[in-house]
């Protein structure tokens, strides 16, 4: 587990949370009227933002449209379209980065060695209009028992590498059952509440700040046993167990209450998730 503003530090304003084949996730800090790169395309992965405070202007397409967002939105950039942002506010801006897959962003970030980034093709790239951008509380809706889940992406959009759902879990609420994904790698960042983890046979308590990945192969669930609800970002990398949550909340909504185990099972094995 990760604390609140911890991570390696690259400098002043970044912090590498996880570096991976599958996903490199970073902390960024901008302080009013900083800018990022210049304008660039990936040719082989999604960059994706979630904005944590202030607000963040992104400059789509070869004539470099803005399209601002604010806290709590998210954004997804697919390969060939052309980008670049800033903060545009007078207050500083922190935000959450996602290169699906890595494609060595991380070691980009230590020493500058080449990664997936490019000057903006002849042609223009692709259309800025196959950018998400989301703001809070927008997505697609789903609900399973004590949990609220809005789905901001997945194996659907752009190259199917990243899923990012915005959880909401009452006070109480069970988790799934202790599981692994064979290839799915399978990250939390707490936005507020504490929620408790068991990773293996080892239990712990995170709370606002906190970041956790679980690489393929270990099991672990989630709870939410306080008095008071907690709201998560789950990062999965590559996207498709988003489609677990959804199938099993229309499961719910047709028969008018929680699936059973056989029934969860059955969905789940369609998926990337084996029960412990």
């Amino acid at each position: 587990m990760i604390g609140a503003g911890e991570g390696e530090a690259i400098g002043e304003r970044i912090r590498i949370k996880a570096g991976r084949p599958e996903i490199v996730v970073t902390e960024s800090r901008y302080e009013p009227g900083r800018h990022g790169p210049d304008p660039h395309v990936h040719r082989h992965h999604v960059d994706a933002f979630w904005i944590l405070e202030g607000r963040l202007a992104f400059a789509l397409g070869p004539d470099g449209q803005e399209v601002e967002a604010g806290a709590g939105s998210f954004a997804l950039v697919p390969p060939m379209v052309v980008h670049s942002f800033r903060n545009p506010a007078p207050e500083p801006a922190r935000f959450l980065n996602f290169h699906a897959p890595g494609m060595g962003f991380d070691e980009y970030l230590r020493s500058g060695v080449p990664y997936d980034q490019h000057d903006p093709p002849d042609d223009g790239g692709r259309s800025p209009s196959e950018v998400i951008v989301l703001s809070r509380g927008s997505g697609e809706q789903v609900a399973l028992g004590g949990v609220r889940a809005s789905i901001k992406a997945g194996r659907r959009d752009a190259l199917g590498s990243l899923a990012v759902v915005d959880l909401v879990v009452a006070p109480g609420a069970p988790g799934p059952v202790l599981h692994h994904h064979r290839e799915t790698v399978e990250s939390f960042y707490v936005l507020d509440g504490v929620i408790t983890l068991r990773l293996g046979s080892r239990e712990v308590e995170a709370p606002v700040g906190s970041f956790v990945l679980v690489p393929p192969g270990n099991d672990h669930t989630s709870s939410s046993p306080r008095g008071e609800p907690v709201r998560i970002l789950n990062v999965l990398a590559p996207g498709g167990l988003e489609g677990y949550l959804r199938e099993a909340a229309a499961a719910a909504a047709k028969a008018g209450r929680s699936p059973d185990p056989d029934e969860l099972a059955r969905i789940a094995s369609k998926y990337d998730f084996v029960a412990a």
